[in-house]
């Protein structure tokens, strides 16, 4: 019975992603980071620059956009950037992933990464 039921709970979630894909539902893939104390303001403006080039690099980045914390709450945690990249599929995100202009993003953030945080879902409304 236990195997059963999830059976359907696979099932079910796995409908539940191919209906919002059917649907022209969105994979999002929100990245946030903190900077190392060290990585001056220059350069950190250099790593949201470089983010900011790789919609015009990737042609499977559906949407693109980012912006500093300005949260009063003070729960951020000591992050301080987001950037949220939009996807038609889970394809296109594995395209996106090992590219060439991803991966020389990577090498500008890497000697100014303090911490990152990734979470990508499939929107829902």
């Amino acid at each position: 019975m236990k195997k059963l039921v999830l059976s359907l709970l696979i099932f079910c979630s796995l409908s539940t992603m191919t209906q919002a894909q059917q649907q022209g539902g969105s994979l999002r893939h929100v990245v946030l980071f903190s900077f190392k104390s060290t990585s001056s303001a220059a350069e950190v403006k250099t790593v949201e620059d470089a983010f900011k080039k790789l919609p015009a690099q990737i042609k499977e980045i559906k949407d693109f956009e980012w912006g500093k914390n300005n949260s009063p709450e003070g729960l951020n945690q000591g992050f301080t950037h987001c950037f949220f990249v939009t996807f038609t599929s889970e394809k296109d995100r594995e395209i996106y992933l090992p590219h060439p202009a991803h991966k020389a993003f990577v090498d500008v953030l890497k000697p100014h990464l303090d911490k990152v945080l990734v979470i990508d879902y499939w929107a829902g409304k």
